[in-house]
């Protein structure tokens, strides 16, 4: 951001940088964000400008080749990270794996994962896939969320957690627990898949060893957007590099028979940067640097108390499964209800786009660059006509779709 723009006023002033198609009400910006506007525009320049003008010179001319580095910058901006400790590049799956690896290397005489029951499936099945593979007598031992602080042991190798709950929006205290992990010799990796772009986070200050999360969510780079991973710097020139890809390596344009590891977070690196999908990110990522991520903070907190507050008075059939302290919650709001996928359907057939989580939860996620008070109001009326009019009953509502 130059010194010459000044900050953005959440949603009086960002929701115009968004493209929101007419009579939709976007309450799913906690699994897919919005399109900004500034990304056609830059991908375009991408296309033609960098890649059709310059050709393959566009490595070095328009810095694709640093640009997973340069854009980690930013994004360390967001979520409390040191300069130079966040790389970009790949999914989300891709780098919990490499973060995982890494920490068991770490703590190579203790065998055990922790885990909770509310962490991301995809998550644990990246542990249960490694654990296979090393071969070597490791276990994931999973909790009931509320669980994990007391199953903190000497016995953990790694405490792999995601901070914020994907169905309930339920949030774990990360500097406590990670202060209680490091006190016992654990190693520590968030998944921020549901914080970045949602709520302040604090890496560095909480001293957590590795995280990794996605950017299609609050961060609103677009679908199959690449992902982050933060490795501490404390780590970064001894950290192994589970996936020891070309990009990875200390001299990849040597081509070296054998593998060297790149210091510092570059090792992270693991196949060519998908430069196209990081220039949709970069766009965003503007909008992002003139934002204030607890004035964002904030706003989702007022908007998800109003909306507790409508549901509550409008259908007191739907049960708030999302804590009400704030502390405690992220920035969605989730609601269990028997018929939650029917309802769902019923309420994007009326302009309301949310989603459902099996068996029961229907959530609404809280974007404050675009959603505001009005939106609000307006959803809680349609969600009462959808469950108090049992419109949610019809036949075409109840046919499950491929995604959910």
């Amino acid at each position: 951001m130059s010194t010459s723009e000044s900050k953005l006023r959440v949603y009086d002033d960002t929701k115009s940088l968004f493209h929101l198609p007419d009579g939709v009400i976007y309450l799913d910006g906690n699994s897919l964000g919005a399109l900004p506007l500034g990304v056609a525009e830059r991908v375009d320049h991408v296309i033609k400008a960098e890649w059709g003008d310059e050709l393959i010179r566009a490595w070095n001319s328009a810095g694709w080749y640093v640009q997973p580095r340069r854009v980690g910058d930013r994004i360390a901006r967001l979520i409390g990270a040191e300069a130079g400790s966040v790389m970009i590049g790949d999914t989300l799956s891709l780098k919990v794996y490499q973060a995982l690896a890494a920490a068991l290397d770490m703590n190579g005489t203790r065998k055990v994962i922790l885990s909770d029951t509310g962490n991301f499936p995809t998550d644990l099945y990246m542990a249960e896939g490694l654990i296979a593979t090393l071969g070597r007598g490791h276990q994931l031992r999973l909790v009931a969320p509320e669980e994990i602080e007391t199953a903190l042991s000497e016995e953990i190798a790694v405490l792999y957690i995601t901070e914020v709950d994907y169905r309930t929006g339920r949030r774990h205290d990360m500097a406590k627990l990670t202060a209680k992990a490091h006190a016992l010799g654990i190693v520590t990796v968030w998944d921020l898949a549901h914080s970045a772009g949602a709520l302040p986070v604090d890496l560095a200050g909480c001293g957590a060893d590795f995280a990794a999360g996605c950017t299609y969510k609050y961060l609103n780079a677009g679908p199959g957007a690449p992902a982050f991973l933060y490795v501490a710097p404390r780590h970064a020139d001894s950290a192994r590099a589970a996936l020891s890809g070309w990009m990875g390596h200390a001299k990849p344009f040597a081509f070296e028979l054998a593998y060297a590891a790149a210091g510092g977070v570059e090792r992270m690196r693991v196949g060519t940067p998908p430069v196209l999908a990081m220039a949709a990110l970069e766009a965003s990522l503007d909008i992002w640097d003139r934002v204030d991520i607890a004035d964002v903070r904030a706003r989702s907190l007022a908007l998800g108390d109003l909306l507790i507050s409508e549901i509550e008075r409008r259908c007191p059939s739907l049960k708030l499964v999302t804590p009400r302290a704030h502390e405690r919650r992220g920035s969605q709001i989730s609601l269990a209800f028997d018929g939650g996928y029917a309802a769902m359907q019923a309420l994007i057939a009326r302009g309301l786009i949310g989603d459902f989580r099996a068996p029961d939860i229907m959530r609404f996620g809280i974007t404050p660059l675009y959603i505001g008070e009005a939106e609000v109001l307006t959803a809680a009326g349609i969600i009462e006509e959808v469950i108090v009019g049992e419109v949610w009953r019809r036949p075409e509502y109840q046919v499950v779709n491929a995604v959910t």
